[in-house]
């Protein structure tokens, strides 16, 4: 009888230890969190962007800025937040570049 009960007490543990071990990784992935930082600094690049009348001066890489940045929230919306950082950080490089060129072809 008490070999028996060692036995289902030793699989009982490793079975509840593999579980704890399996809720802890989960719990760790769930934690990485949505790319909040990148969303911002993406949107505030594109409003600086608009604001240096990249839309006129530099429309194709404006245009390409805006649409990573509707991507990068239609994938945080899915909860695919990798790509979603992915894509706000290509949204921000495009708008500053967009902006860089407005800024520079602005004639007062």
């Amino acid at each position: 009888m008490l070999r028996w009960f060692k036995t289902y007490t030793d699989h009982f543990i490793s079975k509840l230890i593999k579980n704890l071990i399996f809720c802890l990784i989960i719990f760790l992935v769930a934690c990485a969190g949505a790319p909040v930082q990148e969303m911002s600094d993406a949107r505030q690049a594109v409003r600086s962007a608009e604001a240096a009348r990249a839309d006129y001066h530099s429309p194709i890489q404006f245009l390409e800025a805006r649409q990573l940045l509707e991507q990068a929230q239609n994938q945080l919306e899915r909860g695919n937040y990798s790509e979603a950082k992915r894509l706000a950080l290509s949204a921000r490089e495009e708008a500053i570049l967009a902006r860089e060129k407005a800024e520079t072809a602005f004639v007062p």
